[in-house]
């Protein structure tokens, strides 16, 4: 009772100091407690940038994968055509991609199981077809032996050294209209065809 009666007598006769001694306690407290609560109030906002930076480089590699081949798939297919595969894709999928082998297609004579790479020709030939299917790039008839007149397709002729698609064509056509080939001289007759290219393919086709 004794010291509340001092505190009293003090605040009375020197009001000014009592003043002075709150509006201390009152800026410490406030500065106090700014103090303790900054940490926590900063802190999501320095995680984040970082938790956004996280997520963006985890999703960045993403992009880099799906490598593609793109192959021409001809023959005796559905829908032949030029597919895009993803990589490591075999023979067998281009075939599908394709709309899978004709009713006539010979598919025991193609291997299946090749392994495709970026720019290959896939060929399916049809039951009967004399000429040497093919899944390769940019093709040589010498190598794949001779071309049936008779049998091959415009894709087929197409691959003969000086035969674009153009003269393969005209060779179909003429086969069309005229009936089978009896000979290789009989090459003369299709537009398109002179000696010198005749020369340059006789040992590449057969009748």
């Amino acid at each position: 009772m004794q010291r509340v009666a001092l505190a009293y007598r003090f605040a009375r006769y020197h009001p000014v100091r009592v003043g002075s001694m709150v509006v201390a306690l009152v800026v410490a407290v406030a500065i106090a407690w700014r103090v303790l609560a900054a940490p926590a109030a900063g802190a999501p906002e320095a995680r984040l940038p970082l938790a956004t930076r996280s997520v963006a480089s985890a999703a960045a590699p993403a992009t880099s994968r799906g490598a593609e081949v793109v192959v021409h798939v001809a023959g005796a297919v559905v829908s032949p055509g030029v597919y895009r595969l993803s990589d490591g894709a075999r023979t067998i999928d281009a075939i599908s991609a394709a709309g899978g082998g004709r009713g006539d297609a010979d598919l025991a004579r193609v291997n299946l199981a090749a392994r495709l790479s970026d720019g290959l020709r896939v060929y399916v030939p049809a039951v009967g077809e004399t000429a040497t299917p093919v899944v390769g790039g940019a093709t040589d008839p010498a190598e794949q032996g001779p071309i049936n007149l008779n049998e091959a397709t415009a894709d087929q002729l197409d691959d003969l050294p000086g035969i674009g698609p153009a003269t393969a064509t005209a060779i179909v056509a003429y086969r069309r209209d005229h009936g089978p080939f009896s000979s290789i001289e009989q090459l003369l007759d299709v537009r398109g065809i002179g000696p010198s290219k005749l020369e340059q393919i006789r040992s590449m086709v057969v009748v």
